[in-house]
């Protein structure tokens, strides 16, 4: 805890931003971390609730009231250690994740939960600055090699912990750099691709070893940014290594199957946003240029949001972003669902940018099309919720324009091909399945193979798959070693 009186004496601070007609003009972030006054503040909240919801409300069970406590008092340092106990990209969580801690937060009950995010940035950021997060390589080797696929926060949390465990442990990555949708799926605007090289520095300093532009496995028809020039099989890796994880998200994106759909000017979000992420990195301009025209976002979760503030940021003319269910409540029902996530309405930074329109309950019809079979509108249904079912109101449709579309609405697994060609059991919604304790905790059926993320839960939250990643590393321990030091 903080302050004993610290919740009583000072309001919640949160992080400044950039005006939206300043940050549109670029893709560097723009949130403001907190200074050192204002965290201390914001520590000192923290109160003596008894029971920290905030520590079970975050997957990876961060000691939240702990760094708090430590920032209020100036000890900056030590909050740094204590953090990265369980958390192994604090710099990351403290930009893009929604903060699940927050909404259970005790705080939270009068709408004035404790800023943890922003305590987390801030720590995380004082601590590079000033040289405290350092490499910690193992004091012994252990002889044995692991291979780790996939360069996600799964298997980037995997791989260091394994690191740190003695073992050796090559990346494999088909991109041509390490980050998986860390570094393509994410905006520069919203978590700057240096953070990531610098987490990989540290890495590699600790005797990892990465590996870009290797395919494991079979080509497949939708990954995200394959830039493989070579590959390597799954009975090859499993020969070379004694053990093998698999933390290849879930890169299968949701289709949308209506009339009009093959229209030039209809892509899945990451076709738009991965080549963002690579302009902005230096390479060749995003072939996929919103300048001028009308953008129709269909999905209404973050990477709805994500492709809204790329379009702004290229120049749309406008931006509506569809949403199939009604429009969530304003506040939610506090009682009922506290601690728990929340279901209420979320605003995006991207959604505050101008030109937005946000349409709810609302079903695609069909993309019409042009003479040169371009895409040129799109026809729409508004939907009635009142039974808890979808039912079109008759005489509903209309109709907006739309020079381009992009289907944001999620992913419904793995790739199939890759899972099938190590023989993998998959669970009812086509991810890797496995349990996530016993025995076996993150193991497949296939001996030696093991899966984290993503691949293995389904599409979720950055933070998830830390947690995921730091589980099944000591899961692998455990298995090649008989037993763990590794934190669980």
């Amino acid at each position: 805890m903080g302050k004993p009186t610290g919740f009583l004496e000072f309001a919640r601070i949160s992080e400044a931003y950039e005006a939206p007609e300043v940050r549109v003009k670029s893709f560097k972030e723009f949130v403001h971390r907190l200074t050192d006054e204002q965290a201390k503040i914001q520590g000192a909240r923290c109160m003596d609730c008894g029971i920290p919801f905030c520590n079970n409300g975050c997957p990876v069970n961060n000691l939240i009231p702990d760094w708090n406590d430590l920032v209020y008092r100036g000890n900056v340092r030590e909050a740094v250690t204590v953090l990265h106990s369980t958390n192994n990209f604090p710099e990351f969580t403290g930009r893009i994740c929604p903060a699940p801690c927050e909404a259970a937060c005790t705080l939270n009950l009068d709408d004035n939960p404790v800023g943890i995010k922003s305590i987390e940035r801030y720590i995380a950021d004082t601590g590079w600055e000033h040289g405290w997060i350092v490499p910690e390589p193992a004091r012994e080797k252990t002889g044995k090699q692991i291979a780790v696929v996939g360069s996600g926060p799964a298997g980037l949390a995997c791989a260091q912990q394994l690191a740190r465990a003695g073992h050796s442990v090559t990346v494999f990555e088909k991109s041509d750099r390490i980050g998986g949708l860390l570094r393509y799926g994410i905006p520069d605007f919203k978590l700057e691709k240096w953070q990531i090289d610098r987490r990989i520095a540290q890495m590699e300093a600790e005797g990892v070893v990465f590996r870009t532009r290797v395919r494991v496995g079979p080509p497949l028809p939708e990954a995200v940014n394959d830039d493989a020039t070579e590959s390597i099989t799954p009975e090859e890796l499993r020969a070379q290594f004694d053990a093998v994880v698999l933390a290849v998200g879930s890169e299968v994106p949701r289709d949308l199957d209506v009339p009009g759909r093959t229209l030039a000017g209809i892509h899945f979000a990451m076709k738009f946003l991965t080549p963002q992420n690579k302009a902005v990195a230096g390479d060749q301009p995003n072939p996929i240029d919103a300048k001028g025209k009308h953008v129709i976002v269909i999905g209404g979760g973050d990477t709805g949001a994500d492709c809204t503030g790329t379009s702004l940021r290229q120049g749309a003319l406008s931006v509506t972003q569809l949403e199939l269910l009604p429009k969530p409540p304003e506040k939610e029902a506090k009682l009922i669902t506290w601690p728990y996530w929340p279901h209420k309405l979320r605003t995006s930074t991207s959604h505050e940018e101008g030109r937005v329109v946000r349409e709810w309950a609302v079903m695609t019809k069909a993309f019409l099309g042009d003479e040169q079979g371009r895409v040129r509108a799109i026809r729409l249904a508004r939907l009635d919720w009142s039974s808890g079912k979808p039912v079109e109101i008759p005489d509903s449709e209309f109709e907006l324009p739309a020079d381009l579309v992009f289907l944001a609405m999620g992913f419904v697994h793995p790739a199939q091909e890759l899972l099938d060609a190590f023989g993998i059991e998959k669970d009812a919604r086509g991810n890797a399945a496995a349990a996530t304790d016993g025995p076996n905790a993150y193991a497949t059926n296939v001996p030696g193979v093991f899966v984290a993320g993503d691949c293995r839960r389904g599409q979720s939250l950055v933070v998830w798959a830390i947690r995921e990643g730091r589980q099944c590393a000591r899961a692998v321990d455990e298995a090649l070693m008989g037993t763990s030091i590794l934190p669980r």
